[in-house]
């Protein structure tokens, strides 16, 4: 392939492969069984040229590949604000991935849209969110592929065989104890992009196993919790003792050896990680987002409980996958999102590109990764709280969160 057989397009995927393999210092390549690309979101011209030029090449993907999301509402066009070139630009990178032959799921959670790799399966996944997810909570192994890395990855079929493709890439080398903190605060959803964000900081890109949290963490609470880690740190994989495919005990996780470190995080700590998570203390808020990672059919229902009787305050945006917003439709779900005041945004989300108001403000979410990029990438100064605490501040307009758990 690297010599031309399988066309040129392939021939210049297995060049940059074998580059980077070289530069990671990896031995030889590994067969995929899939990939899931984060390359066609519009960042400049550079990543259109690039994914055209694969396709003037005659590049097809050889496995099966998801797209992440792009910067653009298909489905809502006037959701976004972009137009002439950037949007004519923006959509041609989109429909450069489709032509080779990768599925439009166009979302950062493409496990909810069936695409979930068995345990033990080599892959080759961008998004960090995705990454997290893959390896930790399906157990398939992948390392965190940046842009264009991925494709070339789907294109050749093979990636190098390094870091967490390989059994001692994976072994915990950290314990994380959470004993000391409240075994209710540990069954709420609004806990974990907060254990997460600090697990991000504490653990870098080593491999942790979080000991002390309920077996029965919902794929939700460690989706957030992997998202929020992958923000704050460079976490490719954790794992949860009794709960993740690879940590049915501690000693499983850590492959028999002791570890490097143990961690503990206290309540007092973990507060000031939340509290860290909000960038103001402004007491209005002008918006409220939610959905990153892309917001699953369990988290609409969670949603639809605390609908209010009376509108909201301020606009309130849910970003979610096509998939599941087909499924709220089919179900008639939909309308009474949307009559409550709630606008769901699909193949794309409000970090990314120009959906939130352009005046500015506060936005309130119950996202780590939103809390983490949203002043960066909007303008917006951010305010954390639980799904609860978000849908009663955007009835009211102003701030307002339960703090009985966290004192």
């Amino acid at each position: 392939m690297l010599e031309g057989s399988a066309g040129p397009a392939v021939a210049l995927a297995m060049r940059i492969v074998v580059r980077m393999g070289e530069i990671l210092g990896a031995g030889d390549l590994v067969k995929i069984a899939s990939a899931h690309i984060d390359g066609c979101l519009y960042h400049g011209d550079g990543g259109v040229e690039f994914a055209e030029r694969l396709v003037g090449l005659g590049g097809t993907v050889r496995v099966p590949s998801t797209l992440n999301v792009g910067a653009l509402d298909l489905l809502h066009p006037d959701r976004v604000r972009a137009a002439g070139r950037r949007r004519d630009m923006a959509l041609r990178q989109m429909r450069a991935y489709e032509s080779m032959g990768c599925r439009p799921t166009w979302t950062c959670a493409p496990y909810q849209a069936g695409h979930r790799p068995r345990r033990g399966e080599h892959v080759a996944w961008g998004e960090s969110n995705a990454v997290a997810f893959a390896n930790s909570v399906l157990g398939a192994r992948t390392n965190r592929y940046g842009d264009f890395m991925d494709i070339c990855c789907a294109l050749a079929g093979r990636a190098p065989r390094t870091g967490l493709h390989l059994d001692e890439g994976r072994r915990a080398t950290v314990v994380v104890d959470t004993c000391a903190v409240a075994p209710a605060l540990k069954r709420r959803d609004v806990f974990y992009p907060v254990l997460g964000t600090w697990l991000g900081r504490a653990a870098a890109d080593r491999v942790a196993v979080i000991a002390g949290l309920p077996t029965t963490a919902t794929e939700d609470q460690l989706k957030a919790m992997g998202a929020a880690a992958a923000s704050s740190g460079a976490v490719g994989l954790f794992h949860v003792e009794g709960a993740t495919p690879e940590a049915p005990t501690l000693d499983a996780a850590l492959g028999g050896l002791p570890p490097h470190e143990v961690l503990k995080p206290e309540p007092a700590e973990l507060r000031r990680v939340r509290d860290d998570l909000s960038t103001t203390r402004a007491g209005s808020i002008d918006a409220v987002a939610l959905g990153s990672p892309h917001f699953s059919l369990r988290e609409f229902a969670d949603l639809e409980a605390l609908l209010p009787a009376t509108s909201f305050d301020v606009p309130f945006y849910v970003c979610t996958g096509r998939h599941e917003h087909g499924r709220l439709q089919e179900a008639g779900r939909l309308q009474r999102l949307e009559d409550a005041g709630v606008h769901v945004v699909v193949d794309t989300c409000v970090v990314v590109t120009p959906i939130l108001p352009a005046r500015g403000g506060v936005l309130m979410t119950n996202s780590g990764k939103f809390a983490h990029y949203t002043p960066a990438n909007t303008g917006y100064g951010v305010v954390y709280g639980s799904l609860e605490d978000c849908v009663v501040s955007a009835v009211r307009g102003r701030v307002v969160r339960d703090e009985t758990l966290w004192s």
